[in-house]
């Protein structure tokens, strides 16, 4: 559970960085690969959640 709150938590940090960057005209692609850590978080949490019932 603490990897799949890590990878949420890495993936909105990322999201947040995308739109504070797009608020000063900057622009850094990467981010947008880490930004999918926050579907990938949320999947895993869900899925240890219905295994845990």
């Amino acid at each position: 559970m603490v990897a799949a709150a890590a990878l949420f938590t890495v993936g909105l940090l990322a999201v947040i960085a995308i739109f504070v960057l797009s608020a000063l005209d900057r622009q850094a692609s990467w981010l947008w690969a880490v930004a999918m850590a926050l579907p990938v978080g949320m999947g895993v949490a869900l899925v240890h959640a219905v295994r845990r019932r």
